[in-house]
């Protein structure tokens, strides 16, 4: 077994990739781990806006959550609709593109894209963050740790679909279950008590009231608690992951993301106004995030309270999977149309969207480099292109069905155009609340991306425009090209490459680079080695031409020769021939030169049509 194998697996048959498609099981932690892990800091965040209240703050995060559900019971439905209508995936990009226009399309793919970078990148910070304020110590550690886990990230997922989500679904659950059991027995203990539980350990009492409630305020805290509804348009993009029925698996994955995400956005809600437990400032002594403070008045600080600590911590920093998950496959689709490069369309060895798990790792990875792995300013960028992707989603679908005008489609309309309008105010109100924190630059980031898009397009529209054609073959005036070999000394590479060049044409120049005159004994050789054996086959003998080099340059000389060479012969085709030795072992291949690989890539950059290069490969014996 190679390293290749051990570090992604073997190579997977496309016929194979049936038995690479999810369930449910797996959907939920491979598409659904970034919305369901936002309960950890989606409800704090709003919370954290809400200090300046006091007390009185606590009580708000209620009604602001229901508020927050609300909306993603309508993205809920209209992403049901929308698995439904595009089973083969896509999500907003495609929904938007057919029903909307290209303008739209790019918008919603741009959106996504920049959502997904943030999403990665902000979630590994955000639990190394996490692991730091509970181990002091590894501060100094804080990139490092950051770059560790994605690189660990991202070979899981170069390793397919079905194996991540057997990697990540250890973690997710055991998320899942802490939080819900901490939300049960509080809800229990709430009930018990007559709505006035005692927690065991009591939290920091929030502080003095310094601030009023005012409508800024408030639409403040709210664009901080949508936070929580990033990730969810995941399982739309990915439906082509799932088993068949692929529509149906999916959407119960949806119902199931989104049911869980509701039962613990409620729950913290709910029990944090019961137990009276606001947000702690970020950054400043005695900071405990509101997760933490909750499990703790409700179970305590034993072994629960640290088997819930650290799932948490650890589903934070693998939350980045969810964006490894979906944005090769958004990547793929806009491919698809032009307007990204055609490799992110191409599926690697183990049937996953390879460039497109790099791509998002590099830009992952130059924003945490850029910001030193601690990326809390971009955390209000999330919810700008979310919500602009959920916008377009569902004002597409309302075009959809008013274009199909089927059975129950005044309905589905309805019910995609109320969410497409709540949305749509939704992205006025972040963009506004959180523009000073950073919100701006997505105004710059999402046009950015999408001029970059149209001029890839239109770059492949020229490429198309030039080399398509329906003319029949051209026959007129073949003959063989002029054959140009490079020699540096008579050898086993040398005669076979003029072997190889004397089959495909009569008219060959073995080109060689001389640095001190008379020192070489090649000239002196020629006759003999080559041109009498040559004549006495009734062949036209190869000619040989000696470049002077007096500063001992060796690429430089022949690739000027051979562009001369093509000027004076305006009508012929010219094949430079390089020879080269090959050793497979890549320690030994360090011993050797490699100027035939640097004159190839000259050629290819600086060459014309007329010149073609050919490789003469001499593989050494192990």
């Amino acid at each position: 077994m190679g390293l290749m194998d051990v570090l992604f697996g073997r190579p997977l048959a496309t016929e194979e990739e049936r038995a690479e498609r999810i369930g449910p099981a797996k959907g939920i932690p491979i598409f659904g781990l970034d919305a369901l892990s936002s309960a950890a800091y989606g409800p704090e965040a709003a919370l954290t806006l809400l200090i300046p209240l006091g007390l009185a703050g606590v009580g708000y995060i209620l009604p602001i959550t229901i508020a927050v559900v609300m909306l993603l019971v309508m993205v809920y439905f209209s992403y049901r609709q929308t698995i439904t209508a595009y089973p083969q995936g896509g999500g907003s990009y495609t929904v938007a593109s057919e029903n909307l226009g290209v303008w739209a399309g790019l918008l919603a793919g741009a959106s996504l894209m920049v959502d997904y970078v943030l999403t990665a990148a902000v979630g590994i910070s955000a639990g190394v963050g996490a692991l730091i304020s509970a181990v002091p110590a590894l501060q100094k550690h804080t990139l490092a740790l950051c770059m560790i886990i994605l690189i660990v990230v991202t070979l899981i997922n170069l390793r397919g679909v079905s194996e991540s989500g057997g990697v990540f679904l250890i973690p997710t659950y055991l998320f899942i279950l802490c939080l819900l059991g901490s939300i049960a027995l509080g809800v229990f203990k709430t009930l018990s008590a007559g709505g006035h539980p005692v927690p065991l350990v009591p939290p920091p009492q929030p502080g003095r009231t310094t601030e009023t409630l005012g409508i800024w305020l408030l639409a403040r805290a709210f664009a901080s608690g949508c936070t929580a509804m990033t990730g969810v348009e995941a399982v739309s993009n990915g439906v082509q992951a799932f088993r068949e029925p692929a529509s149906a698996t999916a959407r119960f994955t949806l119902t199931l993301v989104i049911g869980i995400l509701i039962v613990m956005l409620g729950g913290i809600a709910f029990l944090c106004k019961v137990f009276g437990i606001g947000a702690t400032v970020p950054g400043q002594p005695g900071y405990q995030s509101v997760l933490s403070q909750l499990i703790a008045a409700i179970a305590g600080n034993g072994i629960f309270y640290g088997v819930s600590i650290a799932s948490i911590l650890l589903v934070l920093a693998l939350s980045a999977n969810t964006a490894f998950a979906d944005f090769p496959r958004l990547g793929r689709a806009i491919a698809q149309n032009g307007f990204l490069p055609i490799g992110l369309a191409v599926r690697g060895r183990r049937l996953v969207y390879t460039e497109g798990v790099y791509a998002l790792a590099a830009l992952a990875g130059t924003l945490l480099v850029l910001f030193g792995g601690v990326t809390d300013r971009l955390i209000p960028l999330y919810a700008v292109g979310a919500f602009m992707a959920f916008t377009l989603s569902q004002a597409g679908m309302v075009m959809h069905w008013k274009r199909t005008a089927g059975a129950g489609s005044v309905k589905s309309m309805f019910i995609n155009g109320v969410g497409a309008a709540a949305t749509g105010i939704t992205v006025i109100i972040v963009l506004v609340a959180k523009f000073t924190e950073g919100a701006w630059i997505t105004l710059l980031l999402i046009p950015g991306l999408i001029a970059t898009m149209r001029l890839v397009k239109r770059h492949y529209h020229q490429v198309e425009k030039e080399i398509n054609t329906s003319a029949r073959l051209n026959t007129q005036d073949l003959k063989p090209p002029l054959v140009v070999i490079t020699i540096d000394r008579w050898t086993r590479i040398a005669d076979k490459a003029l072997r190889f060049a004397m089959t495909i044409s009569p008219e060959v120049q073995a080109l060689h680079v001389e640095f001190d005159q008379g020192s070489d004994n090649l000239a002196n050789q020629w006759h003999d080695l080559v041109e009498e054996p040559a004549e006495q086959a009734g062949l036209a003998p190869p000619r040989l031409v000696i470049i002077k080099s007096p500063y001992r340059f060796v690429i430089r000389p022949i690739l000027d020769y051979v562009l001369d060479l093509e000027k004076r012969n305006p009508s012929r085709q010219i094949a430079v021939l390089t020879p080269e030795l090959v050793e497979r072992r890549w320690h030994l291949n360090l011993l050797h030169n490699h100027r035939a690989t640097a004159l190839k890539a000259l050629f290819l950059f600086q060459g014309d049509r007329r010149i073609t290069v050919i490789n003469i490969p001499w593989y050494l014996t192990e």
